[in-house]
């Protein structure tokens, strides 16, 4: 297993995408590369290795659940962990207009730039909550079961705090409510007028 950190970059055949995972193997990371031409990734791959990375390509489909989880089992199999996740997959629509686009090439355009980056961070929360300690989990997982109410008592905890710490930022959270301001600056104007018209 790897010792080195480990960076996923989705689109990583060219551009953007291949110059972020060359950057990081220069800089000490372990890169997997993505993008649906295998021809081309297996070359960047190569290039990341002359810099004494490790790197594969793994050729993925981003809107498709099924070349998601491919793509995500092919990483753990090589490295065993997932530090980063660079969603950078991307594609444009013709540049025709609006009513001659046609669904399949919308969708094309959603599936990458939308559904690609939800399916791919959903896989990589999973790995990456693995390398959580037991503690952390069970807090998480605590956080996530309680909902609304553990953010009140989480909120109360904090309170109490303050007041222990920090008894000035009590104070200036008592003064009163804007609604109380408001029924004073109208019983003002009230006196105000009535003054007047005497």
């Amino acid at each position: 297993m790897s010792q080195r950190k480990v960076a996923l970059i989705t689109g990583a055949s060219a551009g953007i995408g291949k110059a972020s995972g060359l950057a990081l193997a220069r800089a000490g990371w372990d890169v997997a590369l993505t993008g649906r031409r295998k021809d081309l990734l297996d070359a960047v791959a190569a290039e990341a290795r002359a810099s004494g990375a490790r790197a594969i390509g793994v050729a993925c489909d981003v809107g498709n659940p099924d070349s998601v989880k491919a793509l995500f089992d092919a990483v753990m199999a090589e490295f065993g962990q997932l530090h980063l996740l660079f969603n950078n997959a991307g594609i444009g629509a013709p540049p025709i207009n609006m009513e001659d686009l046609t669904y399949a090439q919308w969708q094309a355009v959603v599936d990458t730039n939308l559904t690609g980056p939800f399916l791919c961070t959903q896989q990589a929360f999973r790995i990456m909550q693995r390398r959580r300690t037991p503690h952390r989990r069970a807090h998480h997982q605590q956080r996530l079961d309680l909902g609304a109410r553990a953010a009140s008592e989480h909120g109360a905890l904090h309170l109490d705090q303050a007041r222990h710490h920090r008894p000035d930022q009590i104070h200036r959270a008592r003064r009163p409510q804007v609604r109380h301001r408001l029924r004073a600056d109208r019983h003002r104007q009230r006196r105000h007028r009535h003054g007047a018209d005497a």
